[in-house]
This record gives structure tokens, sequence and C-alpha cells, in this order.
């Protein structure tokens, strides 16, 4: 038996997920390549956050509701300290969305709704407008040491 619903006697393949868990070993495949596919709001938080615990209902609503057309990826804190240092977090909860690859937005704190539903306005807009230039761009040169 398969876990992919069946439309006219043909299999499709489950939806994408709205909400994952990221740790440091997945990090760059999760968030970096997967923001290739879709745009990825990154949530560092922490259990001891009082903020966090406000915002990120807030954000798994969201992500549930816009039906996968972005993913949310939870970042604990403090068992993955890299990640929030690599991002110079200073302080939680902070948001940071991805898209092509790169960092474009951020946001830290406990956002009204309103403000959460623009941010992901925003970011869908730029993902939507900006993938046709990542596929333009040239690539780094690579220096040589010479």
């Amino acid at each position: 038996m398969t876990d992919t619903p069946e439309t006219n006697g043909r299999q499709t393949p489950s939806p994408a997920p709205a909400i994952i868990d990221v740790t440091e070993d997945d990090f760059e495949a999760a968030v970096v390549a997967a923001s290739h596919v879709r745009p990825v709001l990154v949530d560092i938080g922490a259990d001891w956050c009082g903020p966090c615990r406000v915002l990120g209902p807030r954000l798994r609503a969201l992500a549930q509701a816009r039906g996968g057309k972005f993913l949310l990826a939870n970042v604990d804190a403090d068992e993955n300290m890299r990640i929030a240092g690599r991002h110079k977090v200073r302080g939680f909860p902070t948001v940071i969305a991805y898209s092509h690859g790169v960092e474009i937005d951020r946001f830290h704190s406990a956002q009204t709704d309103g403000f959460l539903r623009r941010f992901v306005d925003d970011v869908l807009r730029h993902h939507a407008e900006h993938g046709h230039a990542a596929l333009l761009m040239p690539a780094p040169a690579v220096a040589n040491g010479d």
C-alpha cells in the first residue's frame, strides 16, 4: 500500500511539507538548496523564549494556510548554536527568509499577524520575480591562488 493519493488510477505525489525541523547537519540541503524551489523561512528560537512561544504557532498556522507555498524551517537555537552564530542572530526569535540560495530578509521578535502576512507576501513576490534572474547570473569566479 502506498501513502500517495490516487487520481484517475494514477498515483500523485504527496504534497511537499509546509513545516520541518532543521539541524546543523541538514541546513544546507533543507534550507539553502530547497530555497531554489520555493522560499524558506527559518525560524530560529528556543523553548525557554516567551516571544518564540507566541510567534511559532502563528508562523505554523500561516505556513499551513498558504498550502506549502513557502517552507517553514524551525531551528532550535539551543541545539544548533552554529546556525544562530552563522546568521549573527542577536535575539530570539529571529526569522530569516531564503530565496534562490540567499538570505533576502529577516525580522526578530514576535510580530502581529498582519506583519507576518505582509512579510510572507513580500518574500513570495520576491521569489517569483527573481527566479529567472538567479538562472541568468554568472557563476562566481573561483580564486586559484595566483
